[in-house]
Order: C-alpha cells, then sequence, then structure tokens
C-alpha cells in the first residue's frame, strides 16, 4: 500500500516548507539510527520519514506527488502522458491529489497495463522480443550513505540477491535522498534467451548531526563564543571539501548569517553555497567574576530591548 508522505511527517497537507522541515527535523533526531540501534522499525520509520522528507521539501517533486502520488516519482515517469491520458479517458478528471496509485487510474479502460507503462516511462522496460525471449524483471533496492558521501560521490560494492555476485555502483556526486540510480543487466533474469533485467537503486541519506542540506545549499550551525562575538574574530569551518577561514564580525548577533558562496553542493554544473548561523555559548558555570562580567554587559545592552516584540 502506498505511503501518504504528509501522514508519514504528521503535517497537514497544505503545510508550508517551513512546517515541512519543522517536522521532519523532529521525527529525523528522535529515529535515528544513533539513538535507536538496532531498532528495524524505527530504522524503516527513518528510510520513510527521510523519503518523506526528500519529495515534500522539493517544490517540483511535491507538485508531482501531490498529481500522481508515489507512482509519479517512479524513473523515468512522464506526467505529459499520463495527463494527456487521464483526459482521454476520464474527460480531464484531477488524479485525487496523490490519492490511490496508477493501476486505478488505468483501470477499468480496456488497456494494456504493460504496454502504458512503458509509454510513460520511456519504454525499454520487460517486452517480448523477436523469437519469444523476453527482458527479465527489474529488481529495486535501497542503499543507504551519509551526507559527505552523497556530496563527495562513494563507491560501493553491494551484494543484492543471496549468493549472486557483488556489483559496484558509484553514487554520484551531488546525490540527494530519493535519487535513482539505474545499474544495467543485474536485475532479473531474463526469459527464453532474453536479457537480465536491471537494478534499481534509491538512495538514501542519513542526516548529519550538524550540516542540513537544503537543495543545493547547506546550513550549519556554528557556536562562538561571547568573546569571538563581541570583539569579532577568525575562526576555521569544516566544509566538504577542507577546512576554510571564516570571519566573525564585531558584535556578532546569535542566529546572524554568513554565506560563502560557491561551498555548497555541487551538482550537474551548479554549485549552491554554505550558510553559516553564529550561535552564541554562554558559560555553563558560575562564579563572582562571571556574575560581575554579566552585569557589566547587561548595563551597555538597550533596556527596550524586546520593545515591539506582539503577536
Amino acid at each position: 500500500m502506498a505511503q501518504d508522505f504528509y501522514k508519514e511527517l504528521g503535517v497537514e497537507r497544505g503545510a508550508s516548507p517551513d512546517e515541512i522541515k519543522k517536522a521532519y527535523r523532529k521525527l529525523a533526531s528522535e529515529l535515528h539510527p544513533d539513538k535507536r540501534p538496532n531498532d528495524k522499525k524505527s530504522e524503516a520509520r527513518f528510510k520513510a520519514v527521510n523519503r518523506a522528507h526528500q519529495t515534500l521539501s522539493d517544490p517540483e517533486k511535491r507538485k508531482i506527488y501531490d498529481e500522481f502520488g508515489e507512482d509519479g516519482l517512479r524513473e523515468g515517469f512522464d506526467a505529459g502522458a499520463a495527463r494527456a491520458y487521464r483526459n482521454a479517458t476520464r474527460g480531464g478528471r484531477g488524479y485525487g491529489g496523490g490519492s490511490g496509485n496508477l493501476e486505478d487510474m488505468f483501470g477499468g479502460q480496456g488497456a494494456n497495463i504493460g504496454d502504458l507503462f512503458g509509454d510513460l516511462f520511456g519504454g525499454g522496460g520487460r517486452g517480448r522480443r523477436r523469437g519469444g525471449a523476453m527482458k527479465g524483471s527489474d529488481v529495486a533496492a535501497e542503499v543507504t550513505v551519509d551526507l559527505p558521501s552523497a556530496i563527495r560521490g562513494a563507491e560501493l560494492k553491494l551484494r543484492v540477491q543471496d549468493g549472486g555476485e557483488d556489483v559496484t555502483v558509484r553514487v554520484p556526486a551531488g546525490a540527494g535522498d530519493g535519487d535513482r540510480v539505474r545499474i544495467a543487466g543485474h536485475g532479473a533474469p531474463g526469459a527464453m534467451g532474453g536479457p537480465p533485467g536491471d537494478l534499481l537503486l534509491t538512495i538514501r541519506v542519513t542526516p548529519h548531526p550538524h550540516f542540513e542540506r537544503v537543495g543545493l545549499d547547506l546550513h550549519l550551525d556554528l557556536p562562538i563564543t561571547p568573546g569571538e562575538a563581541y570583539r569579532g574574530a577568525k575562526v576555521r569551518v569544516p566544509t566538504h571539501d577542507g577546512f576554510v577561514t571564516l570571519t566573525v564580525p564585531e558584535h556578532a548577533q546569535s542566529g546572524q548569517v554568513a554565506r560563502l558562496k560557491g561551498k555548497g553542493v555541487k551538482r550537474a554544473g551548479k554549485q549552491g553555497d554554505f550558510f553559516v548561523r553564529f550561535q552564541i555559548r554562554m558559560p555553563e558555570s558560575s562564579s563572582p567574576e562571571l556574575d560581575e562580567a554579566v552585569e557589566t554587559l547587561d548595563a551597555e545592552v538597550p533596556k527596550n530591548l524586546r520593545d515591539g516584540i506582539a503577536f
């Protein structure tokens, strides 16, 4: 049964991007494998939450999902062909905002679903060839990688079936959660001398404890000391391709953001930016000297600091 991505994240269908992001971060933190080792149920839910967020946080994917459901996210799906068929068979009625599936959509119309899917997904699927040979079925699988591996690219060795051969898979640099890789010839065996099917591999990217990816941009909350915030400082900041030196301006405030242009994710000739948000950390201990220093700081801060803040 197809999952409802909105229910998976616990948000309404009309939820804003911020609401989706907030719900995802809460669930990802609760279900992260590091917090629940060997909990298969939580691990499965964690993957489902990741996939839901990957779709609903991308405006184009969300639009397709809302119109066609999970089937619209399949490899090679042709939305134009699906709309044309829908209009021809149902007089242009909508698909129902992602509920149901394409089998329901095309059922009862006298169409050959196998042939129809060949049109919608670009052809080349299973089919009878000359001499009765048939191509084997495609095999779907998932692989989980961490954020650095997804951004830099990685080469993995997988064993799809017990006793089968290892398959070398290259995760392309810049891969995102939910991306699919097709490995030709590593699916189910063909029939009557036909070629094997393909392996359709879905990439799952685990959340990073410090960095967050949004599209091609990376975001980091960077702790700084009160002195660094007050005086300004130069601090070393890690990026996916090494450390860089970042200038903290004088009198920096918590929540203030610095942008490092071109230090985000690189993909298909495009590169995002790296956004660093300063978080001033106060001492966790107490002493007479600290009390005196805080009193001095408080005396310099405007007394009407919160004036004008209203709901």
